[in-house]
């Protein structure tokens, strides 16, 4: 391998590949919800809590490792890709609800039923949005939703991480 390559597949630079992937993620998700208007179903914000967690995790593994505490800081790793593989599962049952493999959790039908008298009704419509059904992508490009591109980016990563953690302890 070049030396620029190995400079970056470099396994002390593996807490920043996680926190710049975590980043770039989030970064990503909040500007589909808040830039173009895409509302996060249930589903969806809990494919972002491994992301939050691994960004978390990432940040205190870089300031352990700059503490010259290499073998907790691969501990920290461990934690921070256990995440992110937790969090491909949950993409991976969102796109497999999408894509209709599977019917999604009960309450992610994106209804709300309307309970009690006329003014309780009025009262609850009044309420605020009704987050979206889990089974309909609202985004998707050549096929793949955004749970499916979680999805793939989260095996990637991990993938990636195994094979930098291979070649090299921390």
């Amino acid at each position: 391998m070049t030396s620029a390559l190995n400079n970056v597949l470099n396994p002390r630079r593996l807490p920043l590949l996680m926190v710049a992937s975590a980043a770039a993620v989030l970064i990503a998700a909040n500007v589909f919800e808040h830039g173009f208007g895409y509302q996060p179903c249930q589903l969806c914000l809990y494919q972002r809590l491994p992301w939050w967690i691994a960004l978390g995790i990432g940040c205190l593994a870089m300031i352990v490792l700059k503490k010259d505490r290499p073998t907790l800081s691969l501990l920290l790793m461990l934690v921070g890709f256990a995440a992110v593989a937790v969090g491909a599962g949950i993409a991976g049952y969102h796109a497999g609800v999408e894509y209709g493999f599977w019917e999604g959790p009960s309450g992610c039908t994106g209804a709300r039923e309307l309970g009690g008298g006329l003014s309780e009704a009025l009262g609850q419509i009044q309420g605020g949005m009704v987050a979206p059904s889990c089974d309909t992508a609202p985004w998707s490009l050549f096929g793949i939703s955004m749970a499916g591109y979680n999805f793939l980016i989260s095996l990637g990563l991990v993938a990636l991480g195994a094979w930098i953690m291979k070649r090299g302890i921390i």
